[in-house]
């Protein structure tokens, strides 16, 4: 039979799995990578977890005239492996996409190609162990992997964002199958992330933000501060990333020995942003020479400075990752600050 929400083939247990895989391979509807066939039975085990109805509208895709419907993102969530108890994560997700400050048209169109950073805080990062320690960004652990996999899969399937067609991206990068993660809460010497956008430490939350891909920075020598975050300027302040032109948000993820160096001196999290953002700047002289600006060179624009985003604010402090090692990493946003913003939306 077929699925009315996705216009794929539905399965009962007793049919051919593989075969049934081949056949979602034929018609488009998975990432390149093999699908768990739905039923009946799991698409209703996702929305019972949600407490959702199968025609319950989750939000719109601006432009598409697309209304996104809680069962066409279960039978997603179905057939990226998610777990029911994972679905709650995922429709908070979906909604984050959709909101109108996170830009989706641009975001899922462009040859830029965004990948979707999607960032679990609170509890039930801890009760669905999604990982935000060792190897966080890495693969090995179900509920990051088949979580970001179902937004993608949302994506694809239920807003007809597919390679080559709506999606245009020139050279994509592996964070548009999966990037899920957990804050490292424990690890942190400040309040989580969901704290600062507003909510209380015992509610969960998910951040979505559209990221130009990762960045990772080394740092094995500095035992202060203002060194070690000089890197992470140098690096932020990239003369080819779209950051430096659009001023787009700006995640900095601290991981390993570098959050010990800024907890043994005390620094807050708002020391770290205005020092990031006082120096991951460059001149307007420097990004006209390197043709990331239009027009001729002013001798007054040698000193007159661009900075990677807007305010200190728009650089957004995270942990994540393991107790060892001198590596953390970089997000930069895609885009410009005008056409999407990193969204929060509680779960």
């Amino acid at each position: 039979m077929t699925d009315a929400a996705t216009n794929s083939p539905a399965t009962s247990s007793a049919q051919d799995a593989a075969g049934l895989i081949e056949q979602y391979y034929d018609k488009g509807f998975t990432d390149g990578l093999p699908i768990i066939p739905p039923t009946q039975e799991s698409v209703a085990a996702m929305l019972a977890a949600a407490g959702l109805k199968g025609d319950e509208v989750l939000g719109e895709a601006a432009f598409r005239n697309i209304r996104v419907t809680a069962d066409k993102v279960a039978v997603n969530a179905v057939m990226a492996g998610c777990l029911p108890e994972y679905m709650p994560v995922v429709v908070a997700t979906v909604k984050g996409l959709l909101h109108p400050d996170f830009g989706y048209h641009g975001i899922a169109t462009s040859t830029g190609g965004a990948s979707v950073m999607v960032m679990v805080n609170g509890p039930i990062a801890k009760t669905l162990e999604i990982n935000g320690g060792g190897n966080a960004f890495g693969g090995g652990v179900r509920a990051n992997s088949t979580i970001g996999r179902a937004i993608r899969m949302v994506m694809r399937n239920a807003i007809n964002t597919i390679p080559g067609k709506l999606d245009r991206s020139t050279l994509g990068g592996p964070g548009k199958i999966s990037f899920c993660f957990a804050e490292n809460e424990a690890a942190s010497p400040w309040a989580p992330y969901h704290v600062s956008r507003g909510m209380k430490p015992e509610q969960s939350a998910v951040t979505v933000f559209a990221s130009e891909g990762l960045i990772q920075v080394y740092n094995q020598l500095s035992n202060t501060p203002e060194p070690m975050l000089l890197g992470f300027a140098d690096a932020m302040a990239n003369l080819g990333s779209m950051a430096i032109v659009g001023q787009q948000d700006y995640f900095v993820v601290l991981a390993g020995e570098h959050i010990q160096v800024l907890r043994k001196a005390g620094w807050s999290k708002e020391k770290v942003q205005t020092y990031l953002f006082e120096h991951a700047r460059r001149t307007m002289a420097e990004l006209k020479l390197a043709g990331r600006l239009p027009g001729a060179i002013a001798d007054e624009e040698n000193h007159i400075w661009r900075h990677v985003t807007r305010t200190a604010n728009d650089i957004h402090v995270v942990c994540a990752g393991g107790e060892a090692g001198n590596f953390s990493a970089l997000v930069p946003g895609w885009g410009s600050w005008k056409t999407t913003r990193a969204v929060t939306t509680q779960i």
